[in-house]
């Protein structure tokens, strides 16, 4: 955890230099490999995958300079947090006002243990959603509390 921190500490000036934002940062273990797999996006949630080799090569010159802190070989990826990524906090949420989200529910809302729609409100206690049920838009109100996930989704 504290190489992690460390690495963490590291590149986040890197990207900032570049406008980027860190999603996650993580080891990943795939098959005999080590993967330092770090997840980034613009301010807008945007990636490309120029950007991506462009914060690829920094972040690896900028590892390959305290190559101390990593005992052991890995490979390093730079990827987009996906066009359907979890919103983790508060600040997540609030930044998707506007999109197409999936809530999944701990308890039934108007029947209902997913909704997918538009995020057009968020409040201290409750997220306000426009759907389509059937051919009628409709608004749910969703308590905070009662949400097990909510992330991005692909509107089709």
């Amino acid at each position: 955890m504290e190489q992690l921190e460390n690495i963490k500490t590291l590149i986040l000036p890197v990207l900032d230099s570049l406008g980027i934002q860190l999603y996650d940062l993580k080891w990943v273990n795939e098959k005999k490999s080590r993967i330092l797999q770090i997840a980034v996006m613009r301010a807008d949630g945007s990636m490309d995958i120029d950007t991506c080799a462009l914060v690829s090569e920094k972040i690896s010159e900028a590892l390959d300079a305290h190559d101390d802190w990593i005992s052991f070989e890995y490979f390093l990826e730079v990827c987009s947090p996906g066009a359907e990524r979890e919103l983790r906090n508060a600040g997540e949420i609030r930044g998707a006002l506007g999109k197409h989200v999936c809530v999944r529910l701990k308890s039934p809302v108007k029947s209902m243990m997913e909704i997918t729609g538009d995020l057009l409100e968020m409040n201290e206690t409750t997220l306000t959603l426009s759907y389509r049920d059937k051919a009628v838009t409709r608004k749910a109100q969703v308590e905070l509390d009662q949400i097990e996930k909510i992330r991005l989704a692909v509107k089709l």
